[in-house]
């Protein structure tokens, strides 16, 4: 399997930048996710990375091999598209065997590649089965079976779970990074549902307008991001605007116009943020942030509006002019009631400074 280099790599259609200045290294065997809303590039990328667009400028390696302006078929990619792309008057195993019999592979060795992929994608029974009998996530896995029975050095997934309904899609993602686990094949991924990503990939580029906003873990991107964008694209966030007050030791402490006042630590500042007194910050708190009681931090306020999930209880609260989101795990306790007071508080560790 190789590695992915992509160095200063721009894409421009006319005068429209559709992804500017992007350096980006992904690892042999790597589960890599791009990250966005519709028109921010992610697409492009991958398409870059397929053979189908060249870059307006910069370079791309597989390992040390420059494939820049290498067409798509002497790549030795596998790709998956949105709409599966499969051939309806084919069988499964028709349909598999595609990629192998344009290779010139001898109809022996078609047949063993064709019904041990088969069986990894658990589609064992269907080999004569026709497009048009199964069902939708079945359609996908035999998509992706054909793009890994060629044994590609890297394979690329387009959005290939949007045509799904959603236990579904749930069910085949867990099958995906199930199969990707057990072959190793360096995986890029591109999507704009933050739940496959987070759920699927060992590191996630996240895109803004061709700007790559953030690299990271799953973990780091949602419990450290680097800006706003970042906090309110993955998850759930409030998302306040703060004065700093003080900073003393390792605590910062900040407060809005209405009054409240919170405290957080000098570590949790984003990567390059620097703040003094005085100055405007944007602070992060994620919903289920907020414990029970009293404590550090308490926030006391009127419940607004419940939503009940099963596992937790959403509470809008109001606190003065302030609405905040609390997420509090259900244990079956009494749920409270639009107009009633609630006591919650913020660890310090919780919260987190951010700057544009």
């Amino acid at each position: 399997m190789k590695a992915v280099h992509i160095n200063d790599v721009s894409k421009k259609f006319g005068d429209i930048v559709s992804v500017k200045d992007l350096e980006l290294d992904i690892k042999s065997g790597e589960f890599f996710t791009f990250l966005g809303p519709s028109g921010c590039g992610k697409t492009t990328t991958l398409r870059m990375i397929a053979g189908f667009y060249y870059p307006s400028k910069g370079k791309i390696y597989f390992d040390n091999q420059d494939v820049t302006t290498l067409q798509p078929n002497k790549r030795n990619i596998g790709m998956v598209f949105q709409n599966y792309a499969l051939f309806p008057h084919m069988t499964v195993n028709e349909n598999i065997a595609f990629g192998l019999e344009i290779r010139k592979y001898d109809k022996k060795t078609i047949k063993e590649k064709v019904d041990r992929i088969r069986e990894l994608v658990h589609l064992g029974p269907y080999g004569t089965r026709k497009i048009n009998e199964l069902s939708g996530g079945q359609q996908q896995r035999v998509a992706l079976a054909r793009a890994l029975v060629i044994e590609p050095d890297i394979l690329l997934l387009d959005e290939p779970l949007s045509n799904l309904d959603a236990k579904l899609r749930e069910e085949t993602r867990i099958e995906i990074k199930r199969i990707q686990s057990e072959l190793g094949v360096t995986t890029i991924y591109v999507t704009h549902d933050q739940t496959e990503a987070m759920a699927m990939s060992d590191r996630i580029m996240v895109m803004e307008h061709g700007v790559v906003k953030q690299i990271g873990t799953p973990q780091e991107i949602y419990h450290r991001p680097n800006n706003r964008f970042v906090a309110t694209f993955i998850g759930e966030t409030n998302l306040l605007t703060m004065k700093v007050q003080s900073i003393e030791d390792n605590i910062i402490t900040v407060t809005n116009d209405n009054g409240l006042v919170l405290q957080g630590l000098t570590e949790n500042l984003a990567p390059g943020l620097q703040v003094s007194n005085g100055d405007e910050v944007f602070i992060s708190i994620r919903p289920e942030a907020f414990e029970n009681g009293p404590g550090e931090n308490t926030v006391t306020g009127i419940v607004e509006l419940i939503e009940f999930t099963g596992v937790s209880v959403n509470y809008f609260i109001k606190w003065n002019d302030t609405t905040l989101k609390a997420m509090i795990i259900s244990r079956g306790t009494a749920i409270l009631q639009a107009g009633d007071m609630i006591e919650l508080h913020i660890p310090k560790q919780n919260i987190y400074f951010l700057g544009e």
